[in-house]
């Protein structure tokens, strides 16, 4: 069946309390409800909303040493952090249920019954309230490493819906070609970029993925001060020596020739709307498909090892089965890498997203205001 020609969508630019993911999900639940209220069927939230991105904080590491009190604050962080699966899952389904939307969340993951291990993720939801994908963050970025640990292939989820496919990467996994590469091989015309980067900078890659891809992107970041930080936080030295903003947003909707659609917004929290004629991919393919006509498969040869298959979530009167689950870890398995290397996008499928298995490094330095 012909994808629906226009899609509303909604880009939640907020800010939510760090180390509390009880708040950050209250939060979360009340924002997907007023988007669907307005009528989006796709609603999209920042990196890390839930569970909080923890700007500044070195957790008492440097290369070669590891500190008490910074093991005490991760262990902060990591109660702080959303269970998967877990009754916050099971709230932010029924948010998604009420908006009869496609909602997808970032929330720092604490897997259920392995205790250690965080993970930045990108969580997908169906207008029933299924939880239909997650997506762990590739590679975090620089000292991100110490608290998130690495997804795989398995992850790089993308959602066959009636309005096109949708998919998306976290902050700067956008600047791997490669990822990007796989996303478009997997057809995807929605592209979801959840961010920590309020540089103006940020903004031209937006674009550029955009183009690249010749799909409408969804730039979703906070807008956070360290007001967000819990109150007994404040006086922690490498707090205090931060700016009294932390992240001032810059959520934008890009259309596939690189037009700004919406935003972008910085300072203030806002729900970005726009109503998106989904035909303009088409149009902006006709001289440029990174994954059709321009791909050159007898020059370059790309292949994901382990690269799942879009997952259907049309209605089984359009496929002919059921759409959706309520656990992305109990989809079938996924595509062969010779799948993977192919330049047609391939058929939808339900598939199998990971279990554990990541690893952590060193911190590295970073700038205020990167990611």
């Amino acid at each position: 069946m012909r994808p629906e020609q226009f899609l509303e969508v909604a880009v939640v630019q907020a800010s939510a309390p760090l180390f509390d993911a009880v708040s950050g999900m209250e939060k979360a639940c009340r924002l997907i409800v007023e988007a669907g209220a307005s009528g989006a069927r796709l609603v999209v939230l920042p990196e890390a909303f839930v569970g909080g991105y923890p700007r500044g904080l070195s957790f008492g590491a440097v290369v070669g040493s590891r500190t008490r009190e910074g093991r005490n604050l991760f262990a902060r962080y990591h109660e702080g952090a959303l269970e998967v699966p877990g009754p916050g899952i099971e709230r932010l389904g029924a948010a998604a249920r009420r908006a009869k939307a496609f909602v997808a969340v970032g929330v720092v993951e604490r897997e259920a019954g392995h205790p250690g291990t965080l993970y930045c993720a990108l969580l997908y939801f169906g207008p029933d309230g299924t939880l239909l994908g997650r997506h762990r963050k590739l590679k975090p970025t620089a000292s991100e490493r110490l608290v998130w640990g690495e997804g795989d292939a398995s992850g790089l989820t993308v959602l066959d819906t009636p309005f096109g496919r949708v998919g998306g990467l976290i902050c700067w996994e956008n600047y791997m070609p490669l990822a990007r590469a796989a996303l478009q091989r997997m057809g995807v015309t929605v592209h979801l970029a959840p961010t920590a980067d309020a540089r103006p900078a940020w903004q031209a890659t937006m674009v550029h993925v955009a183009v690249e891809g010749r799909a409408f992107v969804l730039g979703c970041n906070q807008v956070t001060t360290k007001g967000d930080y819990p109150a007994d936080l404040l006086a922690h030295p490498e707090i205090q020596a931060l700016p009294d903003v932390l992240c001032r947003g810059g959520s934008v909707i890009v259309s596939p020739l690189g037009d700004v659609v919406a935003g972008p917004v910085w300072d203030e929290e806002r729900i970005l709307r726009a109503r998106l004629d989904l035909r303009e991919v088409v149009r902006a393919r006709l001289d440029f498909d990174a994954a059709g006509h321009y791909a050159r498969p007898d020059v370059f040869r790309f292949e994901v090892p382990g690269l799942p298959e879009p997952i259907s979530c049309r209605p089984a009167s359009e496929e002919g089965a059921p759409a959706g689950g309520t656990d992305p870890r109990t989809r079938s398995r996924s595509t062969p890498a010779s799948a993977a290397s192919s330049p047609a996008a391939a058929p939808p499928r339900r598939r199998r997203t990971p279990g554990r298995g990541s690893r952590r490094r060193p911190p590295a330095s970073r700038r205020p205001g990167s990611p």
